[in-house]
């Protein structure tokens, strides 16, 4: 029994010590195992494509919170996904969710241009309890930055393909009925199939004049042809933290445009530490069969 760290070697060399710490019964390597066969555990962004050279491999723990990036179909079925559940990842998303809202809700975005301009131009206040943000994607993320708005007092909504209830959030499934009533759009679904470019025309139509958008679930979500066009109709503005393609090319127009705020993916990163933390309880809550925090339903993706 062993365990393959393919990620950041320094960030490897963070849960090595971990590991020497806490499980010192079990090998730990990183970048390659000398025995293949005695690896029953991973830890990786992208696990190798042949994974025959792992013939006990029993979980795959993702170093970031998605696993969008796994190719779910080749991997072997016995195998399991785990996805990242550091506790540092939704406080710094909370952190960023709350950054941008606030931002698009102030409009940021337009007297930034204004200060490029020299124009010095009061626009009118929106009072926060007549302004309403939606949150698409109710999993631990999607929670804790509803839980990190309330307190602004904000008009919550959230939509999830399962039903939620969550106090304070007109929580629904009826997506057409969500978009109708949500001022700030923030996305933090996962990416699936079925999620994939659903930010597009006809989801920019369904929102009201004047909408404004906040993107912090996966670039491919996005259509950015539909957002340009968009943002010269009913879209006020927008933040992307992550964009499609990823990074956008320098001459890309949504770098400059006016009203659109663009970080480079950068809302959460995960704490190697902490990161290591997740792991080990992971392998311990397998080794005693117990549940694993994370491990994803292989059919949904998530």
């Amino acid at each position: 029994m062993a365990v393959l760290y393919l990620s950041d070697p320094a960030r490897g060399q963070v849960f090595a010590r971990a590991f020497a710490q806490a499980l010192p019964d079990l090998p730990f390597h990183i970048g390659q195992a000398p025995d293949p066969g005695s690896v029953e555990y991973m830890v990786a962004w992208t696990p190798p494509a042949d994974l025959s050279a792992y013939p006990n491999l029993r979980l795959i723990f993702s170093v970031g919170a998605g696993v969008d990036q796994f190719d779910l179909t080749a991997l072997p079925p016995q195998v399991g996904v785990v996805r990242m559940l550091e506790p540092g990842i939704a406080r710094q998303m909370v952190q960023m969710a709350v950054l941008a809202t606030l931002a698009l809700h102030r409009d940021l975005p337009a007297y930034l241009d204004q200060a490029r301009h020299g124009q010095w131009q009061a626009r009118p206040n929106r009072a926060a309890d007549r302004t309403r943000v939606g949150v698409m994607g109710l999993g631990q993320l999607g929670r804790a930055v509803l839980e990190g708005l309330a307190p602004f007092g904000f008009d919550l909504a959230g939509y999830s393909r399962s039903p939620r209830d969550l106090p304070g959030v007109d929580c629904t499934t009826d997506l057409a009925a969500f978009l109708a009533r949500t001022d700030i759009l923030i996305c933090l679904l996962p990416l699936t199939d079925q999620t994939r470019g659903m930010l597009d025309d006809a989801l920019f139509a369904a929102l009201p004049d004047g909408a404004h958008l906040v993107h912090l679930g996966r670039g491919a979500q996005l259509d950015p042809q539909a957002l340009t066009r968009a943002l010269a109709g009913r879209l006020a503005s927008a933040w992307l933290d992550v964009t499609n393609p990823e990074p956008l090319p320098q001459d890309h127009p949504l770098w400059s445009h006016p009203r659109v705020i663009v970080t480079p993916h950068v809302a959460s990163q995960t704490d190697a530490a902490q990161g290591a933390a997740h792991v080990l309880a992971g392998i311990r809550a397998d080794r005693a069969c117990d549940p694993v925090a994370g491990l994803i339903d292989r059919g949904r993706g998530y």
